[in-house]
């Protein structure tokens, strides 16, 4: 299973690279009129790594009604916790050259916006193998609803990906060309 997951990796990792060199930014909107359906709840959002599609137009946006959070890795194997992002907010390097909030404020999101690196039509995300998300989302999940919205360009998309049971699944997709809903 590792083996074929780390091809999968490879083969989405340079898709997303291509479609991140050609971006003209759509993706935001669409990301920005799912969260307008939910203002007011907690956000939590991410600060984009390598090619990864950039939430924070849409991220700015939901802060002005609610907070949003950002992921802080605390340890390996451990679930990731969030903390309180404003768009003037000073940062602080963190772990795997991400930046967290110089002052860390924990936020309990009621949507979480999911980076990945592919992605299939069910819901199923592959991310860098980390495990991080899967723990979260199976935390946040079991103290109550959460929205998992998967963030991506579309061409991160493929028609199946090598699951475990502990994958947690994706409720929908956001992409330039709009919206994936796998909830129902």
């Amino acid at each position: 299973m590792q083996a074929d997951k780390a091809a999968a990796r490879t083969a989405a990792l340079a898709r997303r690279k291509a479609a991140h060199e050609v971006t003209d930014g759509r993706a935001s909107s669409v990301l920005s009129e799912v969260l307008a359906g939910h203002r007011g709840l907690p956000v939590a959002g991410y600060l984009p790594i390598r090619s990864e599609i950039d939430p924070r137009p849409a991220m700015a946006e939901a802060s002005a009604h609610g907070p949003v959070g950002v992921p802080v890795i605390v340890a390996a194997g451990q679930p990731l916790i969030f903390a309180r992002w404003d768009p003037e907010g000073d940062l602080v390097e963190g772990p795997f050259g991400a930046h967290v909030p110089a002052l860390q404020v924990p936020v309990v999101p009621q949507i979480v916006i999911v980076p990945l690196v592919a992605f299939d039509r069910r819901g199923g995300r592959l991310g860098y193998g980390g495990g991080f998300y899967d723990r979260t989302l199976a935390g946040l999940r079991a103290n109550g609803p959460v929205l998992a919205v998967g963030f991506a360009y579309s061409a991160q998309e493929v028609d199946a990906l090598p699951l475990e049971p502990t994958d947690q699944p994706l409720d929908m997709i956001v992409t330039e060309l709009g919206v994936i809903d796998v909830a129902a």
